[in-house]
């Protein structure tokens, strides 16, 4: 078995995996309580839409049979929002797996690829997998620092990950900034602008002023890939939906490593449902703008910095080390996540919840804090 396990590709023996939010049962199970309230992992409080479920439910008749492998009807309703061809979407599980497409095209194990320091944990795990060297470039007031990220571009440079807004941090980059950048780097270092928390961003109550939708530059930039999920805003992270969008020549290369029938028909179902329904969006948006504002008014009356956030999270330095604080808010029956691993020991990134659970985790972190 030794032997066996000595020839692992080395990129996967040294690889620490990818920590989700500690799931509710578990926290139950483990400490004890009852009733844990979960603000860890970027869900939408408010769940799917409606019509999102109701498809899933019809889809359900027909799981004996393989979904669309090309994942026509949805592929058609994300074009036609973009405005683009259909031929220039790829649909994933989620949006992390058509990062691990762009990877899997691009990257060398003698490539480097850059992200931000305080930016997306997958970046670097799916560098580290290719056996690439990754470079987390120093970031600016917590978020991407693009002169800095400009300045770090080698020959050997392959991929640049950009996650706007920026998760765990929420920062976000304005338009003309993120364009000119773009204008300055080589066309052969392809460039995934992670859009995950779009729609929280994209509308104004979040206060995200200038903040883009680069969907529509991928027809002047050909290494451009946009990469948006349904796991967010749309609440179906338990469907696993996503897609990537680039142009038809990267689109092409990237049907060529995704895995047959990577989408569930259920998941196809919903996400399309989804699109549909505007005023879920609207809703969605308008509670996490308001949750936003109530999680950092709480903040300010314990004298406890954030940082400003575009996504449906927000950042807390707590003023002391985050984990033992963490601990505790376990046992108080609150989950959130911890982002030491992310260059931040002093933070915790907490999810915008309905405004009875910020209430329960101001009044928690307060009661924590106070021991």
């Amino acid at each position: 078995m030794t032997e066996l396990l000595s020839r692992v590709n080395p990129g996967v023996r040294g690889l620490q995996p990818y920590q989700p939010g500690k799931p509710i049962d578990e926290l139950e199970r483990e400490y004890g309580v009852k009733d844990a309230l979960k603000l860890a992992s970027n869900e939408n409080p408010l769940g799917p839409s409606p019509l999102a479920l109701e498809a899933a439910r019809h889809a359900l008749g027909e799981v004996w049979l393989y979904p669309d492998g090309n994942g026509f009807r949805l592929k058609r309703k994300i074009a036609a929002r973009h405005g683009v061809p259909m031929e220039w979407i790829t649909l994933g599980s989620g949006s992390s797996e058509p990062l691990d497409f762009v990877v899997r095209l691009f990257v060398s194990p003698q490539s480097e690829v850059l992200f931000s320091a305080h930016s997306f944990a997958l970046y670097p795990i799916l560098t580290q997998m290719a056996g690439a060297r990754g470079i987390a470039v120093p970031a600016r007031s917590w978020g991407c620092d693009l002169e800095a990220m400009l300045a770090a571009v080698t020959e050997r440079t392959a991929v640049i990950f950009i996650a706007n807004p920026n998760n765990p941090t929420g920062t976000w980059l304005e338009g003309a900034s993120l364009e000119a950048f773009l204008r300055q780097l080589p066309e052969r270092v392809m460039v995934v602008i992670d859009e995950a928390y779009f729609e929280y961003a994209n509308h104004p109550a979040t206060g995200a002023e200038g903040y883009p939708d680069t969907s529509g530059w991928v027809a002047r930039y050909p290494n451009l890939v946009v990469t948006r999920t349904f796991s967010k805003c749309y609440g179906l992270a338990g469907l696993r939906v996503g897609y990537a969008i680039s142009r038809p020549e990267v689109a092409e290369l990237m049907n060529r490593v995704r895995p047959p029938f990577n989408v569930s028909s259920v998941a196809l179902a919903a996400a399309e449902a989804a699109l549909e329904d505007e005023e879920h969006r609207r809703r969605s948006v308008e509670s996490n703008a308001a949750g936003l504002e109530q999680l950092a008014a709480g903040f300010r009356r314990l004298g406890l910095e954030h940082i400003p956030s575009a996504g449906n999270f927000i950042c807390v330095e707590v003023g002391r080390d985050a984990a033992p604080v963490y601990e505790a808010l376990l046992r108080e029956g609150v989950i959130v996540r911890p982002v030491a691993n992310y260059g931040m020991p002093r933070h915790l990134r907490i999810t915008v919840g309905k405004p009875e659970h910020n209430d329960i985790i101001i009044s928690s972190l307060e009661k924590v804090l106070q021991r």
